[in-house]
């Protein structure tokens, strides 16, 4: 019995299958070949385009594309020097005219279903596109590019030709079954993140530099909220090479670094909820591919991107061991490793003393811990409490700052003091050593603790 040819109603379906999972295989990307495009191809995108709905038909929409070098330099200025607006083809700036419609955002949901049909274009086309809301101060933009006050900037693309090096990792999506719900709302309450208690929440008073809404303490988030946030938000540029840090922050993660004792081939390293890989490929380079580097995330997702980033990085990832912890309970046997480190994380977790309970369970005898904690008792927390806390929380999650004195107190309660200092007390481009009594007024607490019987039997400062 031979089997029939499929009909042309299952052909038209398998057609359409095809097309939806080759648009579900598109990513962004952030690093692109410094080449042309042609001009005739960026405007058969923009046409396909503007083939997405528009409010009333208005088409009050509006794209400034940017090729020249210069003006592609500056834009990347702009906003905030990153690269990819100088690497890529073409910068498409969004625009739509203001004044008409704005009831439920209808020009801004035009030009957005405009812009992400021109994504989808472009990567059926074999282009690579990113979409950038972060653009710096469109005031700037206007200027640069002669826009007019009555035209309001939302956004731009970046199109061009992926580089070689570019990432192949699309950031993880949300269960369906999370995310819709029939009839009335439902949705899981470690996906739904805490507010400040309100009447209403107008839109308005939030934006990227004030959210008078957010909850910054980790108390109030509990461990599953904070892991869902935490593994599905990708922060520091994903996992590019030569991750963009904030100028603030310069310096401060090599004087982290720096703290860590010397360690022999084939002892075991436990870094304890990474920031996107960043320490950890700062500790692969100091200690070598014959280190056993563990790390333990609270959501399995970080996973694929702290190994990327390695690649990138060009560092190795034999010996890399992810895990995931629960609640703060590691998944690890007793006295397995030589050195824990926890950078910036008992101020971003519910439980730091089960964090810390857990860390001295896993340590060997003699083994090591380093602890970093932003420090409310300095510059930098007085600039938490009176502008930050009031900002919307970072996309790794939240975070408050804790005074050096508690931190201090939890350790020798647990561990034996081995070294301690602080860092420049202000945010900025300084990680200078703080020593004596000024080392708990730094911006960063930093201690080095060793794993003994009785922590209390001595206890170096």
């Amino acid at each position: 019995m031979t089997e029939s040819a499929p009909s042309g109603e299952d052909t038209e379906q398998h057609n359409v299958n095809a097309i939806l999972a080759r648009l579900a295989e598109r990513i962004s990307v952030r690093t692109f070949e410094d080449r042309p495009i042609d001009p005739e191809l960026i405007d058969t995108i923009i046409g396909d385009g503007i083939q997405a709905p528009s409010a009333c038909n208005q088409q009050v929409w509006h794209f400034v594309v940017v090729s020249d070098p210069e003006l592609k330099k500056r834009a990347s200025e702009i906003a905030g020097l990153n690269p990819h607006f100088r690497e890529a083809s073409v910068i498409v700036y969004l625009c739509f005219q203001k004044g008409w419609f704005h009831d439920k955002f209808s020009v801004v949901q035009s030009v957005a279903a405009a812009g992400y049909h021109m994504i989808l274009s472009a990567h059926l086309r074999g282009l690579a596109t990113i979409w950038n809301a972060g653009i710096g101060d469109t005031r700037d933009v206007a200027a640069l590019l002669g826009i007019p006050p009555v035209f309001e900037i939302q956004g731009a693309l970046c199109i061009g030709y992926a580089s070689k090096q570019a990432p192949r990792i699309k950031p993880p999506r949300r269960p369906v079954e999370t995310i819709r719900s029939w009839n009335r709302f439902e949705r899981p309450a470690t996906a739904i993140f805490p507010l400040q208690q309100a009447m209403e929440y107008p839109f308005w008073k939030i934006s990227n530099t004030c959210n008078p809404y957010a909850v910054h303490d980790p108390r109030v988030w509990g461990w599953e909220r904070i892991a869902s946030f935490r593994g599905y938000s990708v922060w520091h540029k994903s996992p590019l090479a030569g991750v963009y840090v904030p100028k603030p922050h310069e310096g401060i993660p090599e004087a982290e670094i720096a703290a860590l004792p010397d360690l022999e081939n084939g002892s075991a390293i436990l870094e304890i909820m990474p920031y996107g890989g960043t320490y950890t490929a700062m500790m692969r380079r100091r200690y070598g591919p014959d280190v056993h580097i563990h790390f333990a995330e609270l959501s399995e997702l970080h996973t694929p991107f702290i190994e990327e980033r390695l690649r990138q990085e060009g560092l190795s990832i034999n010996n890399l061991h992810p895990g995931v912890m629960d609640r703060g309970h590691l998944p690890y046997r007793d006295e397995q490793f030589d050195l824990v480190f926890l950078p910036q994380i008992l101020e971003a977790v519910p439980e730091p003393e089960v964090l810390l309970d857990e860390t001295r369970r896993v340590l060997k005898p003699g083994g090591q811990a380093v602890v970093s904690a932003r420090n409310s008792i300095s510059w930098f927390g007085w600039l938490f409490r009176r502008k930050l806390r009031r900002q919307p929380v970072p996309n790794f999650g939240p975070a408050r700052p804790r005074p050096s004195f508690a931190i201090r107190r939890l350790l020798i309660q647990r561990f034996r003091m081995a070294e301690e200092f602080g860092l420049w007390p202000s945010p900025s481009r300084r990680a200078d050593r703080l020593n004596g009594v000024g080392r708990f007024f730094g911006r960063l607490y930093v201690a080095r603790v060793v794993k003994v019987q009785d922590p209390r039997v001595k206890i170096r400062v």
